[in-house]
């Protein structure tokens, strides 16, 4: 049945009754390469429809609901509209539901990575980013807070560098590899480990680091998969994982670990190669983390 709200037979339209909440950032506006994200939060939530509340081991998701809050609107003042993200995020959080963000090119986790430290203020908190750059540059065509810059911001105004896990990394500005030599703390396992060791060792190393956190952010770039099975992003780069894999690794973490917040960035619709083929891997996912969440309930 196609319902006539995102995410079908899972929507609600009252917060209050929400296990999940949902919003959208659809900004793209500090991209390096491959525009396009500001068009994941609407082509994702129509896609939404056709899809039944169930997992893919066949677990109907009864009696599980998703708000959506909708989008931030687009303010072409780049720091007043950061600071609104922010804001709205930190409302969503302070509701007690796990939120999802649906971006947007990568910058747009720095403010909900705030959000997400305000939230959980004087608790142990920490960041895991799967992605294919471990966006950790100060500075990246001339801006701190392009999307190569990320987890520099992070770890300058929320976690430190102990509390950051960088999973799938295959590509590297010199400064990356600079900071990270500096830096053993951070966790960083990269795409050729993850091909070496199997996915469990990447649950195993995550659940070792995390296992005593009080909250965890899991901030999921798509392009830590492979090209291959997902086209459609602004910096694709070969050598990343499968869907299978990511699949495993997110069940895992989802249903192992206190992640209580994520975001679903750099998919990019208009360089999808056909059939929205990116766009429907990120859904994939987040089905799967709908479906650990219900679970627990």
């Amino acid at each position: 049945m196609v319902d006539l709200f995102p995410w079908g037979d899972l929507n609600t339209q009252e917060q209050k009754e929400a296990d999940v909440c949902v919003m959208g950032i659809p900004f793209d506006g500090a991209v390096s390469c491959g525009k396009g994200t500001s068009f994941a939060p609407e082509v994702m939530r129509n896609l939404s429809r056709y899809l039944p509340p169930t997992t893919e081991e066949g677990n109907i998701m009864e009696g599980f609901k998703v708000y959506d809050h909708g989008d931030v609107p687009i303010d072409l003042d780049w720091p007043r509209y950061y600071a609104t993200v922010e804001e709205e995020a930190l409302k969503l959080m302070e509701s007690g539901a796990f939120c999802l963000f649906l971006g947007g090119d990568h910058s747009v986790t720095i403010p909900l990575h705030r959000a997400f430290g305000r939230y959980n203020k004087g608790k142990k908190i920490g960041v895991i980013h799967f992605d294919s750059h471990s966006d950790i540059c100060d500075e990246y065509d001339g801006h701190k807070w392009s999307h190569a810059c990320t987890e520099m911001r992070t770890v300058e105004d929320v976690i430190s560098p102990a509390d950051l896990a960088l999973v799938g990394i295959r590509s590297w500005e010199a400064e990356e590899v600079v900071y990270l030599n500096e830096h053993p703390e951070v966790l960083l396992i990269k795409a050729v480990d993850i091909h070496k060791n199997g996915y469990e060792y990447v649950c195993n190393k995550l659940k070792e680091k995390y296992s005593d956190y009080d909250a965890v952010y899991f901030t999921l770039d798509i392009d830590v998969l492979d090209p291959a099975f997902a086209p459609g992003t602004g910096t694709p780069e070969a050598g990343g994982l499968t869907s299978r894999e990511l699949i495993e690794i997110t069940k895992f973490l989802l249903s192992e670990l206190p992640i209580t917040a994520m975001d679903v960035v750099e998919v990019s619709p208009p360089l999808d190669s056909e059939n929205n083929i990116t766009s429907w891997a990120a859904l994939k996912i987040i089905y799967e983390v709908f479906g650990q969440l219900f679970a627990k309930k």
